[in-house]
């Protein structure tokens, strides 16, 4: 005879009362867990975005180190290290707002020196550059002396390129990063080769 005044069916439907809030737990964990996964990404993506930024080639400039379409990852927190060098390949914003589509171009003149290009070839305060990257000789002359906040800056396709010797000599704040890495296409995957001179290094 049952005494406890609990009915057969009360005792058997315990267990699943129990088993109620337990759920209930996991539930909420598995939602703590989704959310913390989101936001994580979200500082990642944001972080990501505020110290690099993502280019695609759109003209031959460049060429034949960079070539239309290639997409290239640009540090936009190199330049907070140290200065532009000579040979980078940077993204900049054209100056007097010539274009909405950033640049990507060689440094070759640094603040204060004096430039010239003559005979199809650079000249650095009096000394030659050795320029193996590029498509064929300057057909143009230019002759520029740099502020001390000034660079100049040439697209490899020396003939078919809108850059210093068209527009003039490019202000430090309008360089928005150094390319590091070009991504697209697979084949072309890899760090970006930035050339140095030793001819100057010697001087």
């Amino acid at each position: 005879m049952n005494t406890s005044g609990i009915s057969t069916a009360e005792v058997h439907a315990s267990p699943e009362v129990v088993q109620e809030p337990r759920r209930a737990g996991a539930a909420w964990a598995w939602i703590r867990d989704i959310v913390e996964t989101l936001v994580l990404a979200a500082i990642i993506f944001v972080l990501v975005n505020t110290l690099t930024g993502r280019y695609e080639v759109q003209s031959i400039s460049m060429e034949p180190t960079l070539h239309e379409g290639q997409y290239l990852i640009v540090s936009k927190v190199a330049y907070w290290l140290h200065e532009p060098q000579r040979g980078d390949i940077v993204v900049l914003d054209p100056p007097d707002h010539r274009s909405v589509i950033p640049y990507i171009k060689r440094v070759i003149g640094l603040p204060g020196e004096h430039m010239v290009v003559r005979d199809g070839r650079v000249w650095i305060d009096g000394v030659a550059l050795n320029e193996p990257y590029v498509s064929g000789p300057a057909l143009y002359q230019e002759d520029v002396i740099l502020g001390p906040d000034e660079y100049l800056v040439l697209g490899d396709n020396r003939n078919n390129s809108s850059d210093s010797h068209v527009w003039g000599t490019l202000p430090a704040d309008n360089i928005l990063g150094k390319t590091v890495f070009r991504y697209w296409p697979p084949e072309k995957w890899g760090m970006m080769p930035h050339y140095r001179f030793p001819e100057l290094e010697e001087m």
